[in-house]
Order: structure tokens, then sequence, then C-alpha cells
């Protein structure tokens, strides 16, 4: 649900990077921290209890220009990678304008992508968002790791991505294809939001 400033002239939009955990949530939002020019970022949060952990940052994008005349202002988040941190997950869920589903690419995580797929489908159904329409992308992490244990995008597609949604390969720790992941997830994020202002 975006929030619109009309004083300062900016639609606020929520991205949220979902997945198991220790597929690279928190690596992606560090990477992007990272390079996005202090000038057009916020004050990187970490919410830490004992056991879990929830990013969040905001920013103006460079290039991705303006809706009806006002600026857009992207809030990233992430949420608690394992299922039974569920309440903070949808606490973040909450409200989101897009999704960034981050997959672990190994092999032996692909029970543990399911289980957290289904739960993401299971927590925007109870919030009332239709999953037919909120942006989603899909990010196949740690495509870096030896070819032996990995599985290729094409078959985690095949395992993961029945809504045919847009997939990014990815190696988050260089940086390889996280900046292609959000621009993907913002722009169809704002494409979705040019049609509701239309």
């Amino acid at each position: 649900m975006s929030l619109v400033n009309f004083t300062t002239r900016e639609i606020t939009c929520k991205i949220v990077y979902y997945g198991p955990g220790r597929s690279g949530k928190t690596t992606n939002l560090q990477y992007i921290y990272g390079r996005v020019p202090e000038d057009r970022r916020g004050r990187m949060v970490s919410l830490a209890t004992q056991t879990d952990r929830t990013l969040f940052f905001d920013f103006l994008p460079l290039e991705l220009g303006s809706i009806s005349g006002f600026k857009t202002r992207f809030q990233l988040y992430t949420v608690p990678g394992q299922v039974y941190y569920n309440a903070t997950r949808k606490l973040v869920l909450q409200g989101s304008d897009g999704v960034v589903f981050v997959a672990d690419s190994q092999a032996r995580q692909l029970d543990e992508n399911l289980e957290s797929m289904q739960n993401l489908h299971a927590n925007l159904l109870e919030q009332g968002l239709d999953i037919r329409t909120v942006p989603v992308i899909l990010q196949y992490n740690k495509q870096d790791l030896p070819p032996e244990l990995i599985l290729t995008p094409a078959e985690l597609d095949e395992a993961l991505n029945f809504r045919t949604w847009p997939s990014c390969p990815a190696d988050a720790i260089n940086g390889h294809g996280v900046f292609e992941t959000l621009k993907a997830i913002s722009e169809g994020v704002l494409r979705k939001l040019s049609g509701e202002r239309a």
C-alpha cells in the first residue's frame, strides 16, 4: 500500500525481500545500501530480537522517474528466514507493494524454498492481497556456487515459478543480479501504481 505525501510530492513504495533462512535477503539489502549514494538513502535499521532480525532502509532511486509529477521513494525490508517467525513475517509483509522472493539455488535447499513460497502465498492471502496482482520477482541466488551443488535457473523456474513471474539469477555477495532484481521489482511496482492512478 504505497503512501502518497502531497507536501513533498513523493510516493513511498514498500518492497519486501522474502525467502528461506540464509538465502541472501540480508546480503541483497547490504549490497544495495553500500552502493546507493548517501544523499539518496536513509539510515539502515536493524530490528533484532535474540533470535531473528529484520532490516530496512529507504532510498530515492536515480533513474526510475516519477508518477504524475511525484518522485518515488522505495522502502526495502527483509523478513526473518525461518518460518517459525511467521508473526514477524506477516507484520513486515503488511502493506507491501512488491515482493522479491530470494531462493537459495542449492539443490539441498529446494524443500526450504518451497516451504517459504507456500508461506508467502498464505500470508499474502491472509492480508487480502491477490497473489496474481502483487508484483513479484524471483531471484535465484548463489548461482556462483559449483554447478554440481546448485539447480539451474530453468530447474528453479520449473520447481518454484508456476505463476511465471520474472526471475533473475544472482550472486548477491558479488552483486551479480542484485540491481537487476531491484530494477525489475521497482518497475513492476511503478507499472501497477501507474495503472491504479490512471
